[in-house]
Formats: C-alpha cells, structure tokens, sequence
C-alpha cells in the first residue's frame, strides 16, 4: 500500500506477452545529394524578378540624324513650294516671294525640327505644341536671320572680290554663300532646343545646325549651275539645304551627349533619350518626357530618373526593374539594363578622364 491508500501499478507476465512491437518505416528526412542545387526562395520571388524581354534590333527610322534630316527636307520643300509662285528672278521686278522665301523655308525647317520627335515618338499632342511655339519662333527669326544672312554674304564677297573672284562658278564664291547660310541653321538650332526646353540640346543644335546649313549652302550655287538657274535649281538647292542641317543636328546631338537610355525593347526599340534634364519624366502621359504607350500596364507617372552631378538616380512608382530586380530607387551604373512593361533600356553614359 502507498500513503495514499491507492494500490500500486502491477504489470504481470502475461501484459508483456499481449506488447507488439512495430518495425521500424522508412527515414522521412532525406539527406540532400552531392550536387543538388540549394533553394531559399519564396513565394514572392516570381514576382521580383524581371519577365525575360528578348533585345531587339533597332530601326534606323528612330535615329535622330534621319528624323530631324527627313524633318528639315520636308519642311524646306514647304516652304520654297508657298513662295515660288510669287518669286521672281529679277531684283528690278520682286515680288513678295521673294521677300518671304527664306523666312518661309527657316519656319517650316523650325517647325519640323520642333515637332520631328514627338512624332516618332507618337505623342501627337506634344507634337502640336511644340510646332505651335516653332511657328512665332521660326518668323521672327526667319526675318532676323536673313537680314544677317545676307549683311555676311555680301562682305564675304567683298573679300572674294578684293582677291580676284568675279564669277559665281568660282569655288570662293560657294564658301562665302556657305558661311553667310550658317546662320540659317542657327535659327533651326535655336528653335529646337528652345521647344525641347534645354540648354544643352539648344547648344547641340546651334553646332550642327551651322554646320549643316554651310554645307548646304556651299553646294546652292552648283546646284544653280547644273539644273540652268530658275525653280528647279531653288527646290532643290533648299531640299538639300534642309536634309543637310538636320542630318548634321542629329549627328552632333548624338556625338556630344553625356547620358542617355537606348531602348533595345519595345516599339521603340532603336531610339536613344538624352537625358538633358535634371528630372526626366517617364510614363504613359503624352507629356512625359519619355512617353511609353502601347502598354496599359505602364502608369501615367511611372518613374523618373534624377541627375544630381554625377549621381544619376531612377525613381520608381509603377513596376521597374533594373538588371532583372524589382527596384523603387536605384543608382543607376553604365550598363544598366531597366525594364518597365514590355519596354527595356540600356542606360548608358559617357566616361571622361
């Protein structure tokens, strides 16, 4: 008996024999083989990892020296077009064309340089504001520009004449029209940066645009010589003063910039932003600076990429990647892959010593 009055527990011979014992299953935990790949993932990995976007190969349609040259063409042939009919040859006998003509030929240039990106960019809307702001822009310094124009060229052959140049088939001739036509290709320049509110791009533009314009005004006069003078040899000789200042323009825009996005993805694959302004706007408003449509996935203010002396940051709102990560802000490096929707950036910058 215990001091508790209870009996105690007896277990006999024949419990023991009534005891089965079971035979040991199999270990549920396997030891991991040599090789096998170690996993740390969640459920929430899928989602912060980048899609795969396959680069694609750029169209030349996007490149700045064939828009802006298509856009100066375009507009040179409008110009002379309005104005021919009220041109005549004779300085005895002019007509308002002949007033009007190179202020006409320097507007619609502006008006396509102004416009020409936001077209290929299919922002109709930036685009009708900003050849809206070219058209007074373009006038005004049509007008201002020609008297300048045309002070320059007849000094330049002052000096032509003082060294024996008395023919226009003269090469020395063909310089001195060229560099007095420079200036017409400022105006573009100035115009184009002004609608793209940037200095930099202001400046890029005066440069290409001067050498441009030269250039086309270097080859008016052989043009005249070879199509005999008259309508014929004004188109043309303006045709190509037009595509050769805006192919310059494109070419030192792209030759000087500092920063700029390639995209290698989407349907803008092939086109470079430079990035001129301390905050670039990115998303699916049409006065983004950067504005991505065809893509509902893409928000109106998506993301935005800040430059702060050498610091150049992109800010997200909407779903951004940069090289294949889910990021909200991130330095960005020379190289740096960025993705948002079904567009894909390379951004890139230039090194200097």
């Amino acid at each position: 008996m215990t001091s508790d009055n209870r009996e105690p527990l007896r277990i006999t011979s024949a419990d023991l024999a009534e005891v089965v014992l079971r035979e040991p299953g199999p270990n549920p935990i396997v030891a991991p083989r040599p090789g096998d790949a170690k996993s740390y993932g969640s459920i929430t990995d899928a989602a912060d990892k980048a899609p795969a976007v396959a680069e694609e190969r750029g169209s030349f349609l996007l490149q700045g020296w064939f828009y802006l040259g298509a856009a100066g063409l375009l507009g040179a042939i409008l110009g002379w077009a309005l104005c021919e009919r009220g041109f005549v040859d004779s300085r005895s006998a002019e007509r308002w064309g002949n007033y009007w003509m190179m202020p006409a030929v320097i507007t619609f240039m502006c008006i396509g340089f102004g416009a020409a990106e936001s077209i290929v960019e299919r922002s109709v809307r930036k685009a009708l504001l900003r050849a809206a702001l070219a058209v007074p822009l373009g006038v005004v310094l049509g007008f201002v520009f020609q008297v300048l124009a045309n002070i320059i060229y007849n000094v330049d052959l002052g000096l032509v004449g003082a060294m024996g140049v008395q023919s226009y088939r003269n090469p020395a001739a063909w310089i001195a029209r060229g560099i007095a036509w420079a200036v017409f290709g400022v105006a573009g320049g100035i115009v184009y940066g002004i609608v793209g509110q940037s200095g930099q791009k202001t400046k890029y533009g005066i440069i290409g645009g001067a050498i441009g314009a030269a250039i086309g005004g270097m080859v008016f006069d052989p043009i005249a010589m070879l199509t005999k003078g008259g309508s014929l040899s004004r188109a043309v000789g303006f045709a190509l003063v037009g595509v050769a200042t805006g192919v310059a323009m494109g070419f030192v825009e792209s030759a000087l910039k500092d920063r700029w996005l390639y995209v290698t993805s989407g349907p803008l694959a092939g086109k470079q932003f430079i990035l001129y302004k301390t905050l670039t706007s990115i998303g699916s408003l049409q006065n983004s600076d950067i504005y991505l449509f065809k893509d509902s996935s893409i928000a109106p203010q998506h993301a935005a990429i800040a430059i702060s002396g050498s610091r150049v940051q992109l800010q997200a709102s909407g779903q951004t990647y940069v090289g294949g990560n889910s990021v909200q802000a991130r330095v960005l490096q020379d190289g740096d892959l960025i993705q948002i929707g079904k567009y894909a950036f390379r951004y890139k910058e230039k090194h200097r010593a």
